[in-house]
């Protein structure tokens, strides 16, 4: 794979992960202590998503944690545990 094509691959897949992290935010809700959404690409169309809160980032910790399966057009299809709002 060329250093172009890897760099788009990042790019594309950052992109991604950032929305699926705004999708999953929006169905739970934003903790009073949010720090920050993480998703990583863990299969061809599955993503773990961590959603960590604490008072400061000394103290952060996994407040919630899904693994999500989304289509080709990057849509949330499921989820595990079920995503129930929160907050």
């Amino acid at each position: 794979m060329s250093k172009q094509l890897a760099a788009l691959t990042e790019i594309e897949s950052t992109g991604a992960a950032n929305a699926i992290g705004r999708a999953v935010m929006s169905a739970l809700g934003r903790p009073a202590d949010f720090l920050r959404v993480t998703a990583r690409r863990v299969t061809e169309t599955g993503h773990r998503v961590n959603v960590i809160a604490g008072d400061d980032p000394t103290k952060a910790r996994i407040a919630h944690s899904f693994f999500v399966t989304t289509d080709a057009d990057g849509n949330l299809t499921g989820s595990a545990p079920p995503i129930v709002r929160r907050y």
